[in-house]
């Protein structure tokens, strides 16, 4: 199954359809649909409500991108198909327990597990469809949107970690852990990373006046995945921040800005290593730090720790072609699975078992063919691919299957995918379209 999606991606992103036919809407068309695009961006950082701002700002931007203007493509019949196949197992699996009402905000009922499922996957076609056409303009007002919504989450967590708001300290933190306009801090500090590596970016290769800014942006971002105390966050920060700077420093196109990129980034280093040392010395940040970055957690060890519970999980997989259905591990185990593949068997049986891992892991190989293509917008796929893939690492670790910034990442991996094949085709035959 995943050679067979692998490949049929492959073959269709090769074809692209030959050339996408360019813009033809009218400017305020144009003007409103990526101020749209902008809104849904930045409206992602406001979660702890439901519906969330998100839900009504993308809900509101595909009817009236569909009213002006949004088309289904051949490209995107592979991933339409495993969508939905992902989620047929998911509903099929959860008939059995539909009714249960599980209670609390970490704990939804199976029938709205089942509807965030399946609003996840619409949300994925929206992105795709969205970024293939306009791609440079509609991406660049995506990457404004979510650092502003990025602002506003890391200065809350912020406010409520050092109690600079009244009242705030209880609603923006959690177990003394910074959580801001999320509920949860992990998903907070794994909202950020993205945003973080557009603000890194600007600091490593922008003139000096909108480096600065960015440096501050980055400097405060930075300072809140801190504070939310996630270790998956610390680490997916690190490894992606190294890795976005690696591949900018391989397809710079002078000397001189490789040698900025990497100066730059030495001086992020020294800087970030100072700051950590100056929070180190707060006792209560310390002591904190201390607890959250050791390795032997209690919830991480035993037979039925993280784990161990991986192992008994895969094992009772296996016997269950049909899985236990969604918001089920825990009655069988201390908690979740706290891994997004093995979640997959375990909610939607065989069928969600290898649609999840083969969409997941199809999108992420495929996106190193598109690295070097030179197309205008190749400096924002760097960092959302960097992103992707730190998602896709952290899913080991965690529950990230209804993060809705992973499924935006994922949709916009498949539009920037058709349109930078339409650019390359678009290249004069003597004309490279990608260069190392």
């Amino acid at each position: 199954m995943f050679l067979w999606v692998r490949g049929y991606v492959m073959a269709y992103a090769a074809t692209a359809e030959g050339s996408l036919p360019s813009m033809t809407a009218a400017p305020g068309v144009l003007a409103l649909q990526r101020a749209l695009v902008w809104l849904v961006g930045a409206s992602g950082a406001i979660v702890f409500i439901e519906p969330s701002p998100y839900e009504i700002a993308t809900l509101a931007a595909t009817l009236i991108f569909f009213a002006t203007g949004l088309r289904m493509r051949l490209v995107f019949i592979p991933l339409l198909l495993t969508l939905f196949l992902l989620n047929v197992g998911y509903t099929i699996s959860a008939i059995g327990v539909i009714d249960q009402v599980q209670g609390g905000i970490d704990r939804p009922s199976v029938a709205t597990w089942i509807a965030t499922s399946w609003y996840m996957a619409v949300t994925v076609m929206f992105f795709a469809m969205v970024i293939s056409e306009d791609t440079e303009a509609r991406l660049d007002m995506l990457r404004r949107g979510l650092v502003v919504g990025a602002m506003i989450a890391a200065t809350s967590a912020l406010a409520g970690y050092f109690n600079l708001v009244p009242g705030g300290h209880d609603l923006l933190t959690l177990y003394e852990r910074a959580r801001g306009t999320f509920k949860d801090p992990n998903v907070l500090g794994a909202f950020l990373i993205l945003p973080a590596l557009f603000a890194l970016q600007s600091v490593v290769s922008d003139k000096f006046g909108k480096s600065f800014r960015n440096t501050i942006a980055f400097g405060i971002m930075s300072l809140a995945i801190l504070l939310a105390f996630s270790r998956a966050a610390w680490g997916g920060l690190i490894l992606t921040s190294i890795f976005m700077l690696v591949l900018m420093v391989l397809t710079s196109r002078s000397q001189a800005q490789r040698s900025r990129i990497i100066v730059m980034a030495l001086v992020a280093v020294i800087l970030a290593v100072a700051l950590i040392a100056v929070l180190l010395s707060f006792d209560s940040i310390a002591e904190m730090f201390k607890q959250r970055a050791s390795f032997d957690q209690s919830y991480d060890s035993g037979r039925f720790g993280r784990f161990g519970r991986y192992i008994l999980g895969a094992d009772m997989a296996l016997d269950r072609p049909f899985g236990i259905g969604p918001l089920q591990f825990h009655t069988y185990f201390p908690e979740d699975t706290h891994n997004s593949y093995l979640n997959a068997f375990m909610s939607g049986g065989w069928l969600s078992g290898v649609c999840y891992p083969a969409l997941v892991f199809v999108t992420a190989l495929n996106g190193f063919r598109y690295i070097f293509v030179r197309a205008p917008w190749q400096r924002a796929y760097l960092a959302i691919f960097s992103a992707y893939l730190g998602t896709v690492g952290e899913s080991f670790i965690i529950d990230t299957d209804h993060w809705r910034h992973f499924w935006m990442m994922l949709g916009l991996m498949w539009g920037m995918y058709v349109a930078a094949e339409h650019y390359k085709s678009a290249q004069p035959l003597n004309v490279p379209a990608s260069a190392s």
